[in-house]
């Protein structure tokens, strides 16, 4: 008997993370990174190095693999529509990869599905986002393609704070699309995964505080949410994975709105809305995304904890954050580390910590607590 194989596209933490569920499976994980220092390439053997535009190192990664699956969404559609015709099992399917990849398409599907989402429409010049405008007061104005943590978005409310993306879209650049600013009360997730199969796992629905466009704290579960509202913000996010055909991890990120929800964005991989379930629940995303792209049996996600609280580490005053592992061990020894092996900069991700406990106040000062000493606060 040989190990399963999974090709995974991208060499970031997300890919990085999958590498201690890999060992724990037995699954050989080859990952496509794109420099010999990228975070996973610190930590997966098998690790070629090439870019995800590149249609040889792409084909290559998936000699005798057993599936192909991805850490980010930029890997060219039609790369992926040609491997997938000759045979190579990709997951999520492009047919499925490309409403993460392009927001217009994305926000077609889902209303098509009925699915709520904010108000929104394409924009083919600035006549189309004044008249928007007009109606809404304030819009988000989005690259339809390549934008993440904030970048590709803008708030606005004039055509003329974004004339240097209309005048780089008509110059053959990405499409631009707006939505309504929603008056949202806060930001929810749900994380869905599901098997070729059709078996769909869902997590504790958790609540994402963002801080300059990124994310930084997830709390397990969102406290206060009202049962109704959780099970509804579970159906949609079924609902999606169903209607798109997912297979693997989906990210659902919501506002919640005037005691609903609407659908902000999607993500078809791990996600960094569930990085608490690598210590707070029984099965952690990255074990599920394996799972699920293998097609085994789903594992169980009930949350470990009453309450679980990771905060991103963005940024620091280290130049090593490894030098502060004694610091957090010293103050909580409860707390669970993730390093990324990132080059230090100003707001980047460079790690998480998760606590878990009862009481919720007490676990988020803690959580909080590790993250500074991590920055070098």
């Amino acid at each position: 008997m040989s190990a399963p194989v999974v090709a995974v596209v991208g060499g970031g933490q997300l890919a990085r993370m999958m590498a201690p569920a890999a060992t724990a499976l037995g699954v050989h994980l080859r990952v496509l990174v794109e420099s010999p220092t990228s975070s996973a390439a610190q930590v997966v053997v098998d690790a070629p190095v090439g870019a995800a535009t590149d249609a040889a190192a792409v084909s290559a990664l998936t000699v005798g693999a057993d599936v192909l699956t991805f850490e980010h969404e930029h890997v060219p559609f039609a790369l992926l529509d040609r491997l997938a015709a000759a045979g190579v099992p990709v997951h999520p399917g492009t047919h499925a990869l490309v409403h993460a990849q392009d927001k217009i398409v994305m926000r077609r599907r889902l209303t098509e599905l009925d699915v709520p989402c904010p108000r929104w429409t394409e924009l083919s010049g600035p006549e189309d986002l004044t008249a928007f405008l007009a109606d809404v007061g304030e819009a988000v104005v989005k690259t339809a393609r390549g934008g993440y943590d904030g970048k590709g978005v803008r708030v606005v409310r004039s055509a003329d704070e974004v004339a240097d993306w209309f005048a780089a879209a008509a110059d053959g650049g990405v499409p631009l699309l707006a939505e309504e600013k929603v008056p949202f009360a806060r930001e929810l997730a749900v994380l869905v995964a599901r098997r070729p199969s059709g078996e769909v796992r869902t997590w504790p629905v958790v609540e994402s505080v963002q801080r300059d466009g990124v994310c930084a704290e997830v709390v397990a579960p969102a406290p206060d949410l009202d049962p109704a509202l959780a099970a509804r913000a579970v159906d949609v996010a079924v609902r999606i994975a169903d209607g798109l055909g997912v297979t693997g991890v989906l990210a659902v990120e919501l506002f919640e709105v005037d005691g609903d929800v609407v659908v902000n964005e999607l993500a078809m991989r791990p996600h960094n809305s569930g990085h608490w379930t690598i210590d707070g629940a029984v099965t952690s995303q990255f074990e599920q995304h394996l799972r699920a792209v293998l097609d085994l049996p789903l594992g169980d996600t009930s949350a470990r904890s009453r309450w679980t609280v990771m905060a991103n580490v963005l940024g620091s005053e280290l130049a090593d954050l490894t030098d502060a592992l004694a610091a957090v061990a010293a103050a909580d020894p409860a707390a669970k580390v993730q390093l990324y092996g990132k080059e230090v900069r100003p707001g980047r991700k460079l790690g998480h910590v998760n606590v878990s406990g009862d009481d919720l106040t007490d676990v988020r000062r803690r959580a909080d607590a590790a993250a500074a000493l991590l920055r070098g606060e």
